[in-house]
C-alpha cells in the first residue's frame, strides 16, 4: 500500500464518518462539527490522489484548491454556528425540528 492510498483510504473513512455523524446526531453543534470532518476527509482525499510520488515536485494547483477550500470551510463554519447560535436563543433548542409536526 503506497502512502497516497493510505492517505486517500484515511479521507474516505474520515469522509464516511462525518456524513454518518450527521445522519445520526440530532444536536445542531454535532451536525455542524460533522459537516467538518467529512470536509477534511474530502480534502485529504484529493491530496492522497494528487500525490504524484517518485521525489517529483509536488503539483501546487491541488494544494491550493484544498488551502481555498479551507478557507471556504472556516467562512461556513462561522456562519453556521452564527445561525445556530441563533437559533438557540429564539427557540431555546439546539436541535432542528423533525419535521413531522407539520403533516
Amino acid at each position: 500500500m503506497t502512502l497516497s492510498l493510505l492517505y486517500a483510504s484515511a479521507g474516505v473513512l474520515l469522509f464516511c464518518l462525518g456524513l454518518f455523524a450527521l445522519a445520526v446526531r440530532p444536536h445542531l453543534l454535532h451536525k455542524i462539527l460533522a459537516l467538518n470532518v467529512a470536509g477534511a476527509g474530502a480534502f485529504l482525499v484529493y491530496l492522497g490522489l494528487a500525490y504524484r510520488g517518485g521525489g517529483a515536485a509536488a503539483d501546487p494547483a491541488p494544494q491550493a484548491m484544498v488551502l481555498t477550500g479551507i478557507v471556504v470551510a472556516v467562512s461556513t463554519t462561522a456562519l453556521a454556528l452564527a445561525l445556530a447560535l441563533r437559533l438557540g436563543r429564539a427557540t431555546g433548542r439546539m436541535e432542528l425540528p423533525d419535521g413531522s409536526a407539520d403533516r
